[in-house]
């Protein structure tokens, strides 16, 4: 069974449609990436199925999961540089919306911790300041607090941005160890199209005009890249 079902979905703003009648379906092994160029409504689609903002038609269904059980990576997360924040604290703030009234973190958090540093392999991170950390390492400490709030889907937005090749290479190896591996489903708005840049096993591909829903070796034979 499907985690989420979106449903002839149309998005907007004040009744501005942006995205129209879209139909999809999120399994738990799905990497889906969703491409398009600027502006055909691709943060507002994330938007819609994190609960942001409502349908002006049909619905998201969701199955298998609940929305406080996803795991949600921002294109920007600005830390304050006077605030020295750490990389446990950083981590442990993706549990806050499951906390519900408890003011303070308890053990079951404090092993969901535990287990989200050794999955990503930074436990040598754990009380570093966040401020201090390399490119590549503050996405991994981002993408680790967005893990700490689901093990179900996590949703990404631009993961990749600001990062040389090297650092994305390695990030998206963890994405996909975290997808295969530990059959996390994952949703990743993405600007990298090049053939080795499309890890998913699906692309939705979001037009002015309408979209796509296939395979990624469907939308690589149909945009004419090497399979």
């Amino acid at each position: 069974m499907p985690l989420i079902n979106v449903n002839n979905v149309s998005l907007g703003y004040d009744k501005d449609v942006v995205i129209n009648d879209i139909s999809f379906s999120v399994s738990k092994n799905d990497f889906i990436l969703v491409v398009g160029s600027n502006g055909v409504g691709k943060s507002t689609l994330i938007k819609g199925i994190l609960g942001l903002i409502k349908p002006i038609s049909g619905d998201i269904e969701f199955l298998e999961i609940k929305k406080n059980q996803i795991g949600y990576m921002p294109q920007e997360t600005k830390v304050d540089p006077n605030f020295p924040a750490s990389v446990k604290e950083v981590i442990l703030s993706g549990m806050i919306n499951k906390m519900g009234f408890r003011p303070f973190y308890n053990k079951k958090d404090k092993e969901r911790l535990k287990e989200v540093l050794e999955t990503l392999r930074i436990k040598d991170l754990e009380h570093k300041n966040f401020n201090e950390l390399s490119g590549g390492q503050r996405q991994k400490v981002l993408l680790a607090r967005a893990l700490a709030a689901s093990s179900n889907l996590l949703i990404l937005d631009e993961p990749s941005n600001n990062l040389d090749q090297k650092s994305r290479s390695e990030f998206y190896t963890t994405l996909k160890h975290l997808n295969e591996g530990h059959s996390i489903a994952i949703i990743m708005i993405t600007h990298d199209i090049d053939n080795d840049s499309l890890i998913g096993n699906k692309v939705l591909s979001l037009r002015v005009d309408g979209y796509s829903f296939t395979s990624t070796d469907e939308y690589l034979e149909m945009n004419g890249y090497d399979s």
